[in-house]
């Protein structure tokens, strides 16, 4: 790899001290180096962009890999507006805890070198497409790597009534504060934290996991990718119009009213993601967790 593509977080790197401590690097040593022209800390139009992190048409056609640096949030988001372009993601991790940003500040360089010898693997990670309805018209349709999320639209501690399917058919309903569909990426963030099970990102599946339950028989649920999960909101205490949100990767937010779902489904392309070492999920794992 030669030619490359930086999106920083300035929160993480104030004073692109990093930044252009790798940028210098990979010049010196013959490279192309281009820089996102967007702070991927900032809201970008209030999302009425469609992007969270860079405008994927200004990176040019030569860049051979994204260079991704923050912690896992930020890559997300990258991996969220990069996709179509399919071009794989290296994170580097400035913040605390990290499963996908694999990079510390210690090996940044050792791994850019593994980079310039092309000595790396593509790993490709699954991702959802996500449609909200209101009265059958689409409102908006999203993807994410991570998950899609259904929750109580305020504030006051309530639950809300949600309706799901698979397919068009009946699986289940319960009162919740919401519900959780992830990939197996996703399955080590909020669905871990809501009691979902951890799932190996090679894998190729939807999690769906309930958010506090009213009910002592709801337990996450694992369905094959070629599934269509409908998620409905239902109607609130005596049977008025509730609300609710739809978030995707916890960052794009879309209101929802009693009536509305979600339709999800997997995305038509993976994110790829550029993996350096040679540690298994389950050896980065245990290191992760142990170090937090």
């Amino acid at each position: 790899m030669k030619n490359f593509y930086i999106i920083t977080n300035s929160v993480k790197d104030p004073d692109l001290a990093v930044t252009n401590a790798i940028s210098n690097y990979l010049e010196l040593r013959g490279c192309r180096v281009y820089l996102a022209k967007v702070d991927p800390h900032k809201e970008i139009a209030d999302g009425k962009a469609g992007y969270c992190s860079t405008d994927p048409s200004d990176i040019p056609d030569d860049v051979e890999c994204i260079i991704v640096l923050g912690g896992d949030g930020t890559l997300v988001r990258a991996a969220d507006d990069v996709v179509d372009r399919q071009i794989p993601l290296l994170g580097i991790n400035l913040g605390t805890l990290g499963y996908l940003a694999e990079i510390d500040r210690a090996s940044i360089f050792p791994a850019l070198d593994a980079l310039l010898e092309d000595a790396c693997q593509i790993e490709p990670r699954m991702m959802l497409s996500g449609t909200v309805y209101h009265k059958d018209e689409v409102v908006s349709r999203k993807i994410a790597l991570n998950d899609i999320v259904i929750a109580r639209g305020d504030t006051k501690p309530h639950v809300i009534s949600i309706y799901n399917y698979v397919n068009d058919a009946y699986l289940n309903d319960y009162r919740a504060d919401g519900i959780i569909i992830s990939t197996p990426t996703g399955s080590t963030g909020y669905s871990l934290s809501a009691g979902g099970p951890i799932i190996s990102p090679a894998a190729h599946l939807f999690l769906m996991t309930p958010l506090a339950a009213h009910t002592l028989q709801a337990r996450s649920v694992v369905l094959p990718p070629e599934n269509r999960i409908t998620i409905r909101l239902g109607a609130g205490k005596d049977e008025s119009v509730e609300r609710a949100v739809c978030s995707f990767d916890s960052d794009r937010l879309v209101p929802m009213v009693t009536g509305d779902r979600v339709e999800i489904c997997r995305a038509d392309k993976d994110v790829l993601f550029v993996k350096i070492h040679n540690d298994s999920f389950l050896e980065t794992l245990r290191r992760k967790m142990t170090d937090f």
